[in-house]
């Protein structure tokens, strides 16, 4: 079966300082891979390296078997960034309609209300200017669209940030009914209790390198932790020279 994601020997470098080092890494079709480390350890340049907005310095990345660099793998990704900022002028469904749009995603209003719902956002909201939306409503519209987009990998990058408990726990049920239906995640978080509930495995990035990748009960094993968060302390602490 072909991988949806391989990470052959990355390298990346921005002048003198070395960001990325050797880092190699398999994501099977259906998995839910969470990316994790602290503010400035490389998951978001990880990640614009995976869709080709960085280039890399040495290695390869391929998408279903395909090189990043074709442009044609990315039909198969939606995209959430970190700080996902739409554009002023474009209201909330203006935004859905023109992202669907860009997807080859026809608009099905039925299911736009429907996520509305499980993201506990009122669909009478979609009229507005995204401008007037706060920024967990805001992050809201990123996430629906990302999930009507109906693609095979979703790439997030902190995608619950900004938003309030009850949109967190709708956020994990829609990734619990996607991951029913075959599809792959890969999402960067520093948000522990969150990959304990969502992840299938997760690396652990830190220093340049990934110091773990594998399950939860891996890393809590590997550890003799009682928790992720004491899991993550003890293999970032044992990496420090």
């Amino acid at each position: 079966m072909t991988r949806a994601i391989e990470l052959q020997e990355i390298h990346k470098s921005f002048g003198r300082q070395q960001v990325l080092e050797g880092l190699s890494l398999r994501v099977e079709p259906g998995e839910y891979l969470a990316l994790v480390g602290g503010n400035g350890a490389g998951k978001s340049t990880l990640i614009r390296l995976m869709l080709d907005f960085l280039k890399l310095d040495r290695g390869g990345i391929r998408l279903f078997g395909r090189s990043s660099l074709e442009p044609v793998c990315r039909k198969q990704v939606a995209f959430l960034p970190e700080r996902f900022t739409p554009p002023a002028w474009i209201s909330a469904e203006g935004y859905l309609r023109a992202f669907l749009q860009f997807h080859g995603t026809p608009w099905k209003a039925k299911r736009v209300e429907a996520i509305c719902e499980e993201l506990y956002f009122d669909a009478a909201q979609l009229s507005k200017p995204v401008t007037a939306l706060s920024k967990g409503m805001t992050q809201k519209i990123g996430l629906m669209a990302v999930f009507l987009s109906d693609k095979p990998l979703l790439i997030l990058d902190e995608p619950l940030s900004g938003l309030d408990p009850l949109a967190r726990i709708g956020v994990k049920r829609v990734l619990h009914r996607l991951r029913e239906q075959g599809t792959t995640l890969f999402y960067s978080s520093h948000l522990l209790d969150d990959v304990e509930a969502v992840c299938d495995r997760l690396a652990i990035l830190h220093q340049r390198r990934f110091r773990f990748v594998g399950t939860v009960s891996a890393c809590l094993e590997e550890t003799h932790a009682h928790n992720l968060e004491e899991a993550y302390l003890r293999i970032i602490g044992e990496s420090d020279d």
